[in-house]
């Protein structure tokens, strides 16, 4: 099976609405972290520009990428400046430390 990595940098804001519908979706994991950047949309009342966003990131497989990027913009779309971005990554494989086993279609 192969497997895709769905990375978002969304508003904080948005991140509750992003986390049900991804627990919706069955969406068997996600991690966040906290982000500084700039991009299309800075702050340019700060010397350095940053913004502080989340970053949402999701392993699963390839034939459901599209539909999770999906629902993440569904959730995060203000129409304002600095609403974000969503990439998608192929991944080659995902290994669970625990159980030193690569993930395959049904286990993961």
């Amino acid at each position: 099976m192969s497997f895709a990595k769905v990375t978002a940098i969304v508003r904080p804001a948005a991140v509750p609405a992003i986390e049900k519908l991804l627990h919706a979706a069955g969406v068997p994991g996600m991690s966040l972290s906290h982000t500084k950047g700039y991009g299309d949309y800075a702050d340019f009342f700060r010397n350095d520009w940053m913004v502080t966003h989340v970053r949402v990131e999701v392993f699963i497989a390839a034939a459901r990428a599209e539909e999770i990027a999906e629902i993440i913009m569904r959730a995060a779309h203000t129409g304002l400046e600095g609403d974000g971005l969503v990439a998608i990554i192929p991944v080659a494989a995902i290994y669970h430390i625990r159980t030193q086993q690569r993930c395959e279609e049904d286990a993961c």
